[in-house]
């Protein structure tokens, strides 16, 4: 007969066949580590924490304040009387004139100032009432009139900012381009339309004064 063959063992069963040998032997090995431990660890001791402490130093309070007392209620004022003394109606101040009450060491005049030309260039004029435009509907059939139709035509419109110097009777007498629209023709247009203007008289408290204003002429698209 043939004998039988034994199948060669594993090492995965060999490795279960030494668990027991593997398992004693660590618990042998924690034993005597613990018990090394225990046995060498050096003994603890608790250090001295007393401490001690400084004189404490006592604080002067501040003298107590006394409130004074909440002032009196003002009265209220008494009901107002009518007078029953009759006052004469034919009461009449004398006139007080320089020559019953001359007046001595009069300051001499101040001297006399000239008058700026204002004329030549653009300038901030002082004016207590703003001179204001008369002519409006002109004003708006000369810019249908001198609107370039070109422009017109093509969509082109634009604002010219123009500088007016108005006389003290309201006339236009000179006007220049402060800022332009971008194109020359509508730059031009205004000018023209702006000789067209005419405004009530510009005022410096009582006095019609020549003044400078700056206004904005649009040529607008319909």
């Amino acid at each position: 007969m043939n004998a039988l063959a034994i199948p060669a063992q594993t090492r995965n069963d060999r490795f279960k066949d030494s668990f027991g040998s593997w398992l004693w032997g660590s618990m042998i090995a924690a034993t005597v580590l613990h018990f090394m431990l225990f046995q060498f660890w050096p003994t603890l001791t608790a250090k001295d924490v007393s401490f001690t402490a400084e004189e404490l130093a006592l604080v002067e309070l501040l003298p107590e304040i006394e409130i004074p007392p909440p002032p009196q209620a003002i009265a209220r004022p008494a009901t107002p009387v009518m007078a029953t003394t009759a006052i004469d109606q034919d009461i009449t101040i004398a006139l007080t004139t320089f020559v019953d009450n001359p007046v001595l060491d009069l300051p001499p005049p101040p001297p006399s100032e000239e008058v700026a030309d204002i004329s030549a260039t653009p300038v901030f004029t002082p004016m207590t009432v703003r001179t204001e435009i008369t002519n409006i509907p002109e004003i708006q059939q000369a810019l249908m009139r001198l609107f370039p139709s070109y422009l017109r035509n093509s969509g082109i419109g634009g604002t010219v900012s123009v500088w007016f110097f108005i006389s003290d009777a309201g006339r236009v007498l000179d006007s220049r381009v402060y800022e332009g629209s971008g194109f020359a023709q509508l730059d031009d247009a205004a000018r023209k339309v702006a000789d067209v203007f005419q405004f009530t008289p510009g005022l410096n408290r009582d006095k019609r004064v020549a003044v400078w204003i700056q206004l904005p002429i649009r040529f607008e698209v319909q």
